[in-house]
């Protein structure tokens, strides 16, 4: 079993920046790609970025350029950090990790 906890969530204005994390615990040897997905009101959810335990990175066309997803292995946590933000960018984010979830974390871009 393996428990996963966000936090970083907020209001920013356009332009702005927040730094999501991802703190794992519980099995965390099973653990092997982390990702950020989100889901804005009425649109299905999508996967924004992933890692592997190796670190190699997945962006979805939409934030390249823009957030970046790293991972501390001896803290267990995963973060997403995330710049030049836009209204669009509007969504709840949600760690995974194989079948684990969190419970997610309301981003709101809105001047």
């Amino acid at each position: 079993q393996v428990q996963l906890v966000e936090s970083g969530g907020g209001l920013v204005q356009p332009g702005g920046s927040l730094r999501l994390s991802c703190a794992a615990s519980g099995s965390i040897f099973s653990i092997g790609t982390m990702g950020w997905y989100r889901q804005a009101p009425g649109k299905q959810r999508e996967l924004v970025a992933s890692i592997t335990f190796g670190g190699t990175t997945y962006y979805a066309d939409s934030v390249k350029g823009r957030f970046t997803i790293s991972r501390d292995s001896a803290k267990n946590t995963a973060y997403l950090q995330m710049n030049t933000l836009k209204p669009e960018d509007t969504a709840v984010y949600s760690c995974n990790a194989s079948l684990y979830w969190g419970q997610g974390t309301q981003v709101t871009v809105s001047s």
